[in-house]
């Protein structure tokens, strides 16, 4: 398990990187066009989108590595047989906000079905919307 655990940090860390620089580039050149008077039709809702996906996949790496919300200090405070209770509680909460976030956003593919993006028609909203 821990090879397919490296390997998927290895992957959300290198797929956050790229967000992250596709997000900066994405802003720099609708900027640049609407400087120059010929603002992109796309920019606002793709900039948008892509700040979406960072959040999610930001949010997976950051559960991955344990590095969310989780209280270290008050924990660490606790007696060992609470530390090791609120640590399996802090998992539990983890992984059940997850489930259903995955749920939630199964039938949110499901409903946009046909849908595609106002500014970009040859992209499914089931695509945008698959993070």
């Amino acid at each position: 398990m821990t090879g397919f655990r490296n390997r998927l940090d290895r992957f959300l860390e290198a797929w956050v990187v790229f967000l992250v620089a596709a997000l900066a580039l994405i802003v720099f050149v609708g900027v640049v066009f609407r400087k120059a008077g010929a603002s992109l039709v796309w920019y606002d809702e793709v900039a948008s989108i892509t700040l979406c996906w960072l959040t999610y996949y930001g949010s997976s790496l950051a559960a991955l590595r344990r590095a969310h919300i989780g209280f270290p200090r008050w924990v660490s405070s606790l007696t060992p047989p609470w530390r090791r209770a609120m640590l399996v509680l802090r998992a539990a909460v983890v992984v059940a906000f997850f489930a259903v976030v995955a749920w939630a956003g199964w039938r949110v593919i499901g409903a946009l079905d046909g849908f595609y993006m106002v500014s970009l028609p040859g992209v499914s909203q089931q695509l945008t919307q698959s993070v």
